[in-house]
């Protein structure tokens, strides 16, 4: 069979299961079942995916990704996140559009500490809008920012899509997580920027309202109580892999450390949170594992039917410039985030994509970040952006969907800057962890 009809026939299959409503996992574990028996010789091939499917899952480059959710899961139940946005808010007075501005440097916090877009999305939203509502904003200043700062937690560290982006590509992941720091945070100026232009140009779509401002005292007294000490959870994940004192797995066990002494001490801490906390990991991270047990068999079949070395030759056989191929890449999730959510499409493009981006001579931390900012431009990519609808779920009755895309805009146009900084300047990704060699 030719390479482009095998390729098809594994893409298309994967593609036609999930639009029937079958779910992820199981769509590419139907798909490597038939494709095996299509491709490897029978059931001599079925054998040969039974043993190679545990393979991935036994790498210990996976064992940050059950801590990291367990720490996002404790922050959010306890009570923590709460906390610190009331902190954030004293600080930033009476300050015109403070909300979108309290939004932005809130969700680029609770980022560092969730890593999940989906987690931060609803926990912004639910936050956020009742509160923007009540002051007056319209819906641009109150949907946009959620939209574009829920997506920052796919790319400031720790990232779980960043995790689970390594161990398909087989990148450090220690390097990759610590990579997504400085492009994350120009994210978040960025945004900030656009909030300020808007608010310049449309005053009454953020009204200024009466604000009992609290004394310098207070404002110091909630920071070192609430923000402070979060800061020292963060260092304990992301400075410790950049100064090399723990690697990722081990950063993310002092993560769940620093989270559960820090709502003990703040007694926020019983077993009903426990509970639902450990639940929640259980739950997530089992079906992230069962998806990557059936991405490693899926690549070994794009493999081993030729579809992923013709696809190389033919991309490179145009002789295009690095910049253009760069940018059909960019096109091509973007057009993908329109129909799939972002796992799926990492599943399917990472065993094409990055022996291309290898091929063309691309760094792979640097293609791996460019590969999670275009997961976070298609999650609020319309019709189907994944956040759209989360957003959509806790915004005020009426709200449509084409306002809650609208509102998405401008943010996307800072996620397509950065794009732009990235190829223009690499150092912006590779300088941290260049640090760290």
């Amino acid at each position: 069979m030719e390479w482009y009809f095998a390729g098809a026939l594994l893409v298309g299959m994967v593609i036609v299961l999930m639009v029937i409503g079958m779910p992820v996992a199981l769509a590419f574990m139907t798909t490597n079942l038939v494709c095996s028996l299509l491709f490897m010789g029978g059931y001599a091939g079925l054998v040969q995916v039974v043993d190679n499917s545990t393979s991935q899952l036994t790498s210990f480059t996976l064992a940050p990704v059950p801590l990291f959710i367990l720490m996002g899961a404790l922050f959010f139940h306890s009570g923590l996140a709460a906390r610190v946005f009331d902190a954030l808010d004293k600080l930033l007075g009476r300050l015109p559009g403070r909300l979108s501005y309290l939004t932005v440097l809130g969700g680029s916090l609770f980022s560092t500490l969730t890593g999940s877009s989906m987690a931060n999305t609803a926990m912004l939203g639910s936050l956020m809008v009742p509160e923007m509502q009540r002051r007056g904003y319209n819906w641009r200043m109150t949907l946009g920012p959620i939209l574009g700062t829920g997506g920052l937690a796919m790319i400031i560290p720790p990232s779980n899509l960043g995790v689970l982006l390594a161990s398909i590509a087989r990148i450090d992941v220690g390097r990759l997580l610590v990579a997504g720091l400085i492009p994350g945070f120009l994210l978040a100026t960025l945004y900030s920027a656009m909030i300020f232009v808007q608010v310049r140009m449309n005053p009454s779509g953020a009204p200024s309202y009466e604000l009992n401002k609290p004394t310098l005292r207070e404002q110091l007294l909630s920071v070192s109580v609430n923000i402070l000490p979060m800061g020292l959870v963060i260092f304990m994940v992301i400075g410790f892999i950049i100064l090399g004192i723990a690697t990722p797995s081990e950063a993310a066990a002092f993560g769940v450390f620093g989270v559960v002494i820090l709502a003990a001490i703040f007694q926020l801490l019983d077993w009903p949170i426990l509970r639902k906390s450990f639940a929640a990991t259980v739950k997530v991270t089992g079906m992230v594992f069962l998806i990557i047990m059936n991405s490693a068999v899926f690549s070994q079949l794009l493999s081993f039917s030729g579809a992923s070395s013709g696809m190389l030759k033919w991309a490179t056989g145009f002789g295009a410039p690095i910049v253009m191929m760069i940018l059909l890449m960019w096109a091509t999730l973007l057009l993908l985030g329109m129909f799939m959510d972002p796992v799926s499409m990492m599943l399917i493009s990472v065993p094409i994509f990055f022996p291309l981006a290898q091929a063309l001579g691309l760094s792979p931390i640097w293609f791996g970040i460019f590969v999670l900012l275009s997961l976070e431009m298609s999650g609020t990519t319309p019709p189907f952006g994944l956040l759209l609808f989360i957003m959509l779920g806790v915004a005020p009755k009426g709200t449509t969907l084409f306002q809650v895309a609208s509102a998405a805009l401008p943010f996307l146009i800072c996620d397509a800057i950065l794009i732009l900084l990235m190829i223009a300047f690499p150092e912006i990704v590779l300088f941290l962890p260049d640090l760290m060699r």
